[in-house]
């Protein structure tokens, strides 16, 4: 899995790669096909940041969250957090339509 994190207008401690990281690297536990992951962090003026993470996965699947705010650790949490969702909400999916197809075979 190739994960990758910039920081625009604004620079990144390792305590913070090292969280993000950790966050992002459940993912292919959820939904195993992904393989690359990028993490955007941007500090607006005023401090305002925002966090976007980008999860690809095979056949042109992409997860997007994005969250603002003024603590940067509660930004990745929370955008974390709304990937798992998105990734657990196509994972159902999956798995519904798996059972919808098998039931019409006899």
């Amino acid at each position: 899995m190739d994960f990758t994190i910039t920081a625009k207008h604004t620079t990144l401690t390792d305590a913070v790669r090292k969280h993000a990281m950790k966050k992002c690297e459940k993912f292919p536990h959820y939904y195993n096909s992904i393989n690359k992951i990028e993490v955007i962090v941007d500090g607006k003026e005023g401090g305002q940041l925002s966090v976007e993470i980008i999860a690809s996965a095979e056949h042109n699947r992409l997860f997007v969250a994005t969250e603002k705010g003024d603590d940067l650790y509660k930004c990745i949490d929370l955008a974390a957090h709304k990937i798992e969702r998105q990734i657990s909400q196509r994972k159902e999916k999956e798995r519904n339509d798996k059972k919808h197809a098998d039931s019409g075979k006899q």
